[in-house]
């Protein structure tokens, strides 16, 4: 994976960032989610590299490699604020001001946050599978608690470790062929790991609380997305199916928006990854 890049551990407040980053041209960061790490983009980064981008691709904080601090009570060490900082960090430590910025699943929220908080650093940004926090929260359904009860089940103290830790391959399964061999391994390194879990588990503590409240506050005070935005969804999972149009919600948070399907389940940088680097690189190109 990742033939031609460089890796580096950054060290940034609280916490130390692995960081892949290979290529010339323009920067753009990649974001993984839940329970990735950066190598799950392994297919779309030599792509964007291809196309003349210069690609950074961290653990987010706590995930894979990457460190994070001790549990506080109330989650904040997993804030996407806090995330978010160690982007922009991890940025100015290998020398960009400025960079386009993707996110999927739970990385998602951490751009969103990023291009929130940071929009002098953000030329723009691409959120892939997601809509904000309380967007999901005002929508809370017999039908979404269902479908996504890991949700509220992680968000449960010291019970869903129990759980992860006793058998993690079999409560996070994946397929090694569709996955890409390393990644899969690289994964399942990860899981194995309790401070990992934990870490992983304080990132939805930390959803369901301190950043639902950050974007609340956004709410009341108006904010949205200065930046150019583009929203892309997974045709094959269910956030159209449970939310509607994902486009009309991002229309409410971002001045301005574009966006569409991606034919693909879920994890779409691994299950389609040509399709989603030709739509990232239209897109950053355009800006």
């Amino acid at each position: 994976m990742f033939e031609g890049f460089s890796v580096s551990d950054v060290e940034v407040d609280e916490a130390t960032i692995h960081v892949r980053h290979g290529g010339d041209g323009p920067p753009v960061v990649l974001l993984h989610g839940h329970p990735r790490t950066g190598a799950t983009w392994h297919r779309v980064a030599p792509l964007l590299v291809s196309a003349g981008f210069h690609v950074i691709v961290p653990d987010l904080r706590g995930y894979g490699r990457s460190t994070a601090p001790a549990q506080r009570p109330d989650h904040s060490q997993a804030s996407k604020r806090a995330m978010a900082a160690d982007i922009v960090a991890v940025m100015r430590f290998l020398g960009h001001e400025r960079f386009f910025l993707a996110g999927h699943d739970r990385g998602s929220y951490v751009a969103f946050r990023l291009a929130m908080d940071h929009p002098e650093v953000v030329r723009a940004v691409a959120l892939l599978d997601c809509i904000p926090i309380v967007e999901h929260l005002d929508r809370l359904t017999p039908e979404f608690a269902t479908a996504w009860y890991h949700w509220f089940f992680f968000a449960q103290p010291e019970t869903p470790e129990r759980v992860i830790t006793a058998d993690p391959e079999a409560w996070y399964g994946g397929d090694p062929a569709a996955m890409g061999a390393e990644n899969f391994a690289e994964r399942q390194a990860a899981i194995r790991d309790p401070r990992v879990v934990t870490a992983m588990l304080e990132d939805y503590r930390a959803g369901l609380t301190v950043d639902r409240a950050d974007e609340e506050d956004d709410r009341r005070a108006g904010r949205r997305l200065a930046v150019p935005a583009l929203a892309l969804w997974s045709s094959r999972d269910d956030l159209e199916e449970l939310f509607g149009d994902p486009l009309a919600i991002w229309r409410e948070w971002a001045l301005d928006v574009s966006g569409g399907r991606i034919d693909s389940g879920h994890h779409m940088a691994e299950e389609a990854s040509q399709a989603l680097a030709d739509a990232l690189v239209t897109f950053f190109r355009a800006r």
